[in-house]
């Protein structure tokens, strides 16, 4: 799960990491001349959306009167942000900004511990600073060993040492940094950034912005994370949400080929297939271990409910499903969902793939066509999604 920037701040605020005085969360534009009236005289303007690139595409603004926020309000409102509709403003006091540093922790999932990248060089790409001048941005690999009772003081103080933070605000940075890698902990994150990190004009060091994403795996010890789930911050796509509450992992991608298979990497196998047929997969769906005619009948209602989808391509590899249950689930999932234009390519392997390819053949349903391969389906798939 994601945050917006007022979200991760109200975040790293109950773990110790400072952050500017609070603004105020605005769903109107009325809202904002009161919030830009209360907080101002100089106020910023931000969007809220889940996604970064705010400030090139116009979502961010500095206001230096009331009047003026409430121009930037009209301006963001209704904005679309890499595909993020803008419903939700945050209006907080322009920051005296003296530097821009960037600081961010993240799993490193290769090392099975965390990565600390930091540079002096922030409010800006921190990608496009590691290209044109590596040596400004430092990365620190920690080890769960090395962090049991926390990321050490001397540590976080060696990693922006090296970074080239000033010497006045050192120890600062050190203990925000040592708060913040306790929030991750605590937070069950899987990413804390900030960017700017910010030294202001009288020497403090604040979380001028945030991103935080969390560990959707460890909700259940998070209430659910139901604190964050606010309207007008949802980004799932209807499909998405509705998959989400019938329990199947589903992503909904903009190709026109719905894929579903059994298991995560098979499924990842067959968006590449797909592609390498010169086709483009419309979705990500893994049924699981299981290939019941209920589990069938769902996942191809939700995979068909998508309009841009023109064909589907079902790869199932058998394992403790036997090939021919999954072939007579496939076959039952059809009959129940009714007669549908878009025709289902078929590959099955594995336990008992032989006589469940039999079933199908026999069966000859109009909407399905058996495959004996993976790239064979495949390229019947974009063959059949290009001609309907």
């Amino acid at each position: 799960m994601d945050l917006v920037e007022y979200q991760g701040k109200q975040l790293f605020g109950r773990n110790d990491v400072p952050v500017p005085p609070p603004g105020a969360v605005c769903r109107t534009v009325e809202e904002v001349a009161a919030a830009a009236q209360e907080l101002g005289p100089v106020t910023v303007v931000k969007a809220q959306v889940k996604t970064g690139g705010r400030g090139k595409a116009g979502g961010v603004k500095v206001a230096p009167t009331p009047e003026e926020a409430v121009a930037a309000a009209e301006d963001i409102f209704g904005l679309d942000i890499k595909g993020h509709t803008v419903n939700v403003i945050y209006v907080e006091p322009a920051s005296d900004i003296a530097e821009e540093y960037y600081l961010s922790i993240m799993h490193d999932r290769v090392a099975k511990g965390y990565l600390v990248i930091a540079s002096k060089e922030g409010g800006v790409d921190i990608e496009e600073v590691n290209r044109t001048n590596p040596d400004a941005v430092v990365k620190q690999t920690l080890l769960p060993s090395e962090t049991v009772d926390g990321l050490p003081t001397e540590t976080a103080r060696d990693i922006l040492a090296r970074a080239a933070f000033p010497d006045e605000v050192l120890d600062q940075a050190a203990d925000l940094l040592v708060a913040l890698f306790g929030a991750m902990v605590a937070e069950d994150a899987t990413l804390v950034e900030i960017n700017p990190l910010i030294r202001s004009a009288d020497d403090r060091v604040l979380a001028l912005d945030s991103k935080v994403t969390l560990d959707d795996n460890a909700a259940f010890r998070h209430d659910g994370y139901e604190e964050w789930e606010v309207e007008g911050l949802e980004v799932a796509d209807p499909l998405e949400r509705q998959a989400k509450e019938q329990g199947i992992q589903y992503v909904k991608l903009d190709g026109e080929v719905g894929v579903l298979g059994n298991g995560a990497g098979l499924v990842m196998a067959t968006l590449d297939v797909v592609a390498q047929a010169g086709g483009s997969a419309a979705d990500f769906l893994d049924i699981g271990g299981g290939a019941s005619a209920d589990v069938m009948a769902e996942s191809l209602s939700l995979v068909l409910s998508d309009p841009r989808v023109t064909s589907v391509f079902i790869n199932v590899f058998g394992g403790i499903t036997r090939g021919e249950q999954v072939a007579a689930g496939i076959l039952e999932a059809c009959d129940r969902l009714g007669d549908f234009p878009q025709k289902l390519v078929v590959r099955l392997d594995g336990t008992n793939a032989e006589q469940g390819r039999a079933l199908l053949t026999e069966a000859d349903h109009p909407s399905v066509v058996p495959a004996a391969t993976m790239s064979e389906a495949a390229q019947r798939a974009v063959e059949l999604a290009r001609s309907a």
